[in-house]
């Protein structure tokens, strides 16, 4: 079993809403949905009035009344995906993009070249805001579902580092929702039998998880939750700067840990950064240790 956090998840943060805002700079800091009848993205903003991706129009408007709907430019989407998978790609060959607007990247092999995984997690971020103007939130991590949770703990605008040494402690008290494949439907039956955090579903008997999804859904969720929480290595393939026509957008669940013993100094963190300055910030930092592991999702 590897014992070092060598792959990095990258995820841009509020995608299509952020490049519109980018796009548009009279947009930053409204309440911004992308879409119409449907939301396909909305910004911050937006989110904190509960707007969701996937949403009625009719129903976002309902709950944030001054919410502003724009039709998006999906060409820029497309371009400015691109340029930020291949920000990656300057740093490693081993880059496996998996929308348009996030990819795992392995840095075991450059950190000769580029220092230690978080400083190549910060010179991602750095040069993503500096050069594309959009904020990225990055996971780094033992495996690529480690890093994928770590990525959206990290959101919005972050960079959260699991310690191998306490990846059970990290995992246990995060909302079952942040599993990759756990959607809905499924984590709203979890709920019913009160499994709300990965710890808690680590703990429910197979034969009860069977009862409760059906075989063949019990089976793949356990073999997920196994990956995940005893940590069989994956390793993203070699796709560096893939096609454009390869990639699809998808939305995941989003959350986010403000523990304080998280936060490292200004003087620690990331050039032009301020200590845990909150979404309108530039950037948060935070490193999971022994010490500091997030205790519940808000």
């Amino acid at each position: 079993m590897d014992t070092t956090a060598t792959i990095l998840h990258a995820d841009l943060d509020a995608f299509y809403a952020s490049v519109e805002q980018l796009l548009d700079p009279s947009l930053r800091g409204k309440p911004l949905a992308v879409g119409g009848g449907v939301v396909l993205a909305a910004s911050y903003e937006a989110k904190s009035f509960g707007v969701s991706s996937g949403m009625s129009g009719r129903r976002a408007r309902e709950l944030c009344p001054d919410l502003i709907f724009v039709g998006g430019h999906f060409q820029e989407y497309q371009r400015l995906g691109d340029a930020a998978i291949n920000v990656l790609g300057d740093f490693t060959p081993l880059v496996e993009r998996i929308s348009i607007d996030e990819a795992f990247a392995d840095v075991a092999g450059c950190t000769h070249l580029f220092g230690s995984p978080p400083e190549i997690a910060s010179a991602i971020r750095r040069r993503v805001r500096a050069e594309l103007g959009l904020a990225i939130s990055i996971g780094v991590a033992r495996t690529k579902h480690l890093a994928k949770i770590a990525s959206q703990v990290a959101k919005p605008d972050g960079l959260v580092v699991v310690d191998p040494a306490t990846e059970l402690n990290f995992l246990h008290d995060l909302p079952v929702a942040l599993l990759w494949g756990v959607g809905p439907v499924t984590g709203a039956r979890l709920a019913r039998t009160g499994v709300h955090t990965i710890g808690q579903l680590a703990r429910m008997p197979g034969g009860s998880l069977e009862r409760l999804l059906g075989q063949a859904a019990a089976g793949k969720l356990t073999a997920l939750a196994g990956t995940v929480i005893h940590g069989k290595s994956e390793r993203p393939a070699e796709h560096n700067r893939p096609e454009p026509s390869q990639h699809s957008a998808r939305s995941l669940p989003k959350s986010r840990f403000s523990d304080p013993r998280c936060v490292i100094s200004p003087t620690e963190s990331p050039a032009g950064c301020g200590q845990n300055p909150g979404p309108a910030g530039p950037c948060q930092f935070v490193f999971v240790s022994p010490t500091c592991a997030p205790s519940r999702a808000r």
